[in-house]
């Protein structure tokens, strides 16, 4: 265990922040489960500017890589258009 007050207090952070970052990536997951569910292509075009959105804040506050944002979003257009 840690002795130095900062490190305990790092300790404290960082849990914290991997509780809320795991949320964040659960929550834009079950988003993304949903999209690939629907059917219909307007609800489908809804749901996708707000999962997009999700997983550009996301790639922007460093849960989840840049790339992988990009390849998501990427096939879930196709999904998407091909509605």
């Amino acid at each position: 265990m840690a002795n130095h007050q900062s490190s305990i207090k790092r300790i404290r952070q960082t849990q914290a922040r991997k509780l809320r970052n795991r949320y964040y990536a659960k929550t834009a997951r079950n988003a993304v489960r949903k999209l690939r569910a629907t059917t219909v292509k307007d609800e489908a075009a809804a749901l996708y500017r707000q999962v997009a959105s999700m997983l550009d804040k996301l790639a922007k506050r460093n849960i989840i890589h840049k790339n992988k944002a990009g390849n998501l979003k990427s096939k879930l257009a196709l999904h998407v258009n091909k509605l």
